[in-house]
């Protein structure tokens, strides 16, 4: 049995909002405005996860200084902004909004361990209206190594002042899986998001959910 639950730390895209489809779509624009086309769109899926950085030099074969990779990820990030982040609300999965108030209200600490940049993750949570309820926002570029390293969980759990053994993590992805693994955090694998459930399954998460409904069940049974 773990500790008492305390904290959840939440990744972002492809778990809190539903933007695995979007992001696909905006690094094609990207690599297209680029003259770096040819990525298929199932090679960008399967980078979700990861920094733009290593997720465009992964792609194009490239070192991430390259001009051409720093190039895409220019683009990608001003597309985001343009097309993206104003519809950061409709975004949200289906009882994300109403759990994420309803864990804040119940005394849980939030955080976000994203691989997005953090004043990127910040501005789509703000405009997603649910900002106010995380007590802390970490992107990839607050630690020295991104997911699925542990830097990134143990930053949070630092400015929170809290244990691994009572924080849980919640994401879609094995980035997030490993991540957790290696911060000593319980984590919840979430089916709905970047990859699917026999991927996740492969890194057996003590958890697994198919919807934000069942993020919420599991942690209120570990609460």
């Amino acid at each position: 049995m773990g500790s008492v639950l305390s904290a959840v730390i939440f990744d972002l895209d492809g778990t809190l909002v539903d933007t695995p489809y979007v992001i696909v779509q905006t690094a094609l624009a990207a690599l297209e405005e680029k003259g770096c086309a040819g990525p298929t769109a199932d090679a960008i899926r399967a980078t979700i996860g990861l920094p733009l950085s290593i997720a465009f030099s992964g792609l194009l074969g490239l070192p991430e200084a390259h001009g051409n990779v720093q190039g895409c990820v220019a683009e990608y990030r001003r597309l985001w902004r343009e097309r993206v982040v104003p519809r950061s609300k409709e975004f949200l999965y289906p009882g994300v909004a109403e759990g994420i108030a309803e864990l804040h209200r119940s005394g849980l600490r939030l955080g976000v361990a994203t691989s997005k940049a953090q004043a990127g993750a910040v501005t789509q949570l703000e405009v997603a209206g649910i900002a106010p309820y995380f007590e802390v926002v970490a992107g990839f570029d607050a630690v020295s190594r991104p997911k699925p390293e542990p830097d990134l969980a143990l930053y949070v759990l630092d400015k929170l002042g809290l244990s691994p053994e009572a924080t849980v993590m919640v994401g879609d992805t094995t980035h997030d899986l490993l991540m957790a693994r290696a911060a000593g955090l319980r984590a919840i694998a979430v089916t709905y998001g970047a990859q699917s459930e026999a991927t996740l399954r492969a890194e057996n998460p003590p958890y697994v959910a198919r919807d934000f409904a069942g993020v919420l069940a599991i942690l209120k049974s570990l609460g």
